[in-house]
């Protein structure tokens, strides 16, 4: 028989995020079941408190009072595949999934390899990197709903995947915590080199990579940006990128250039959906007189990548949000595009 939920006090939430930033939680506990699930949503309800469910913390700021609730560690484990169909718990470990399909030699997600962070958190986001999605493999997710106090299985469709939202974190934030995700990979499938970085790293081969080189050069090109966690580098105290890359209609491209005084093909853009264009952030952030390195006490930006803030030795989640203000403030000013922060603020 399972043992009961244990529900601390206290617990500094700094250790649990990839930023090492965050003062205490007041409930802490972590969930090993989905009957834990249940358990910590009725211990919130009777505390009549606010719930917050936390994964690998790698997309997240806390800040320095804390969260007055209850923080939920999801710690679920378990794979099963079944035809290409992978059902995997909410606690997995992302990279390490990554790493057995690709083992496997099943296509769909090689491009999102080094990405830190759970199963759990990769549908919320709508999961991207390197020309990939998650969105594309997502079959189903499990998820305990709030509002029916039962658990439920959405369809893609249910979830309503745009570029980096989802449902679970625009129009029904909060209403449910992931336990399950499935995912439909595809068997011997070709490797995606959509982007320049990618395509760049593989110039000169001559045959094809397999999804194992295009994983590998993934992640290669994230450690070379401090995007891969590694045990004492500096740069990894972040969360990844800070901001989202702005979609913008094709008018704005031209007031960038001409806020800049160049020509209008000289600005670095993708297309998106209906006709518009998605703009890099860092590029903007670099336009606006922000550099690799750029520091202000103890918040910074990466050596190594401009999307990245970084705390670089003790940094508060206030010094952090200072920084955050002033390149957004700088961005807007210049080119009257609004960047939008991209990890999750807790308290």
């Amino acid at each position: 028989m399972p043992s009961p939920l244990t529900f601390q006090e206290h617990v500094l939430l700094a250790s649990y995020t990839t930023f090492g930033i965050g003062g205490p939680a007041r409930w802490f506990a972590e969930a090993r079941s989905e009957a834990d699930v249940m358990a910590a949503v009725q211990f919130a309800r009777d505390k009549q408190m606010p719930l917050f469910i936390l994964g690998g913390g790698s997309n997240l700021l806390v800040a320095d009072a804390g969260f007055d609730g209850l923080v939920l560690h999801i710690a679920l484990r378990g794979t099963t595949e079944q035809s290409g169909v992978f059902r995997v718990a909410a606690g997995e470990n992302w990279d390490d999934f990554v790493t057995r399909a690709v083992e496997l030699g099943y296509g769909g997600i090689e491009c999102l390899s080094g990405i830190p962070g759970t199963v759990g958190g990769t549908p919320v986001q709508n999961v991207g990197a390197y020309g990939q999605e998650v969105s594309s493999t997502i079959q189903q997710v499990r998820a305990f709903d709030l509002h029916l106090g039962s658990f439920v299985v959405l369809s893609a469709d249910d979830c309503g995947f745009a570029y980096r939202t989802s449902v679970f974190n625009t129009t029904q934030r909060g209403r449910y915590v992931v336990t399950e995700v499935a995912f439909g990979l595809n068997p011997g499938g070709a490797p995606e080199l959509k982007y320049a970085d990618l395509k760049s790293h593989f110039k000169g081969f001559d045959r094809a990579p397999t999804l194992a080189e295009v994983a590998a050069a993934v992640r290669a090109i994230r450690r070379s940006k401090g995007m891969l966690l590694v045990e004492g580098d500096p740069d990894c105290r972040s969360a990844g990128s800070f901001f989202r890359n702005p979609v913008v209609c094709s008018e704005k491209v031209l007031a960038v250039a001409g806020a800049l005084g160049m020509d209008e093909v000289q600005v670095p853009r993708y297309p998106a959906a209906e006709g518009r264009v998605k703009l890099p952030a860092a590029w903007l952030v670099e336009q606006a007189g922000f550099h690799k390195g750029y520091a202000m006490g103890a918040a910074g930006i990466s050596t190594r990548h401009t999307l990245a803030l970084t705390n670089r030795g003790g940094a508060s989640a206030a010094e952090i949000i200072a920084l955050r203000d002033q390149i957004v403030e700088a961005v807007e000013q210049r080119f009257g595009i609004r960047l939008e922060q991209e990890p999750v603020l807790l308290g």
